[in-house]
């Protein structure tokens, strides 16, 4: 499934596992930045972002194993859909396409990728940038209550296989759907050829969405709490964006994401989820700042 085109990129396949290449759109010259894309979208969500800063960076943006353009290999253990093994998917995809240290932003799932590539490879990654999430560890801890209900769709897919994909299959576009609704405040940011692509992208990735959630219920938790446990922490300059969860869930998000990076900046938005649509120009500024950290 070919996504439309960020105008000015060209596509790229790499091989990054065996039976797994990922597709990634790049383009620009300079300093490497690679952008990674959340739920339920793929790499067409930067498409304004990746413009901006391809005047003077090289910019990539892939889809996530499991997602739009990108090899869904069947989810044969906790392992296939980690975070780890996804954030080592892209560390070497950098380093096929000639960038050994870049540096990373990622949003909603990608923002976990890119989580756990800072943390496992702090060679490969100078700074990293986070929109709207918190560390899987925190994500758990910070849902209790009534006001969890936000988040059903996390304990949906994280149940064991079978029933949750069958569920979403059944009515895949509403359920797709309605995070784009839901999640944005401003429903313009997200066209209709967008969003027609976005769904149909998440239609036929049903099974590896939900083993990328189901992960993150599982081997992921396991990761984070040893890396808590042994108290490692975020190496480069960290910038996190988020919406004012926090206030709704009873978290203060710039605590949690303090005790994983020194080099912290944290602001509240007042943008939707899906701000690199809602307001790229805010989110391409971020990236520069930081990459000059």
């Amino acid at each position: 499934m070919t996504p439309p085109s960020i105008p000015g990129f060209t596509e790229h396949r790499v091989r990054v596992d065996d039976g797994v290449t990922l597709s990634a759109a790049v383009g620009g010259a300079g300093a490497p930045v690679v952008l990674l894309h959340g739920f339920p979208q793929t790499r067409l969500m930067w498409r304004h972002v990746a413009a901006d800063l391809a005047a003077d960076h090289t910019v990539i943006c892939p889809d996530l194993r499991g997602y739009g353009a990108s090899d869904r290999p069947a989810e044969a253990g906790p392992e296939v859909y980690s975070k780890r093994t996804m954030a080592r998917d892209v560390v070497r995809l950098a380093a096929a396409l000639g960038h050994e240290r870049f540096t990373l932003a990622g949003h909603d799932r990608g923002a976990l990728v890119a989580f756990r590539a800072a943390m496992d490879h702090p060679d490969a990654v100078s700074h990293a940038l986070f929109l709207d999430v918190l560390p899987t560890l925190d994500m758990w801890d910070a849902l209790h209550g009534l006001p969890a209900a936000v988040g059903f769709h996390l304990y949906l897919m994280a149940q064991p296989p079978g029933l949750p994909e069958e569920m979403i299959r059944g009515a895949a576009d509403t359920f797709f759907g309605h995070f784009l609704d839901a999640w944005t405040k401003d429903p313009e940011a997200i066209p209709a050829d967008v969003r027609a692509h976005y769904l149909a992208a998440s239609a036929a990735a049903v099974p590896s969405i939900v083993a990328d959630y189901r992960a993150s219920a599982g081997v992921d938790v396991d990761h984070d709490t040893a890396d808590r446990e042994a108290g490692n922490r975020l190496a480069m300059p960290v910038t996190v964006l988020q919406q004012d969860w926090g206030a709704a869930l009873g978290y203060h998000a710039q605590s949690l994401w303090s005790a994983w990076a020194d080099d912290l900046e944290h602001r509240t938005v007042s943008c939707g989820h899906f701000m690199a649509e809602e307001d790229p120009g805010l989110i391409a500024d971020e990236i520069r700042a930081l990459a000059d950290r």
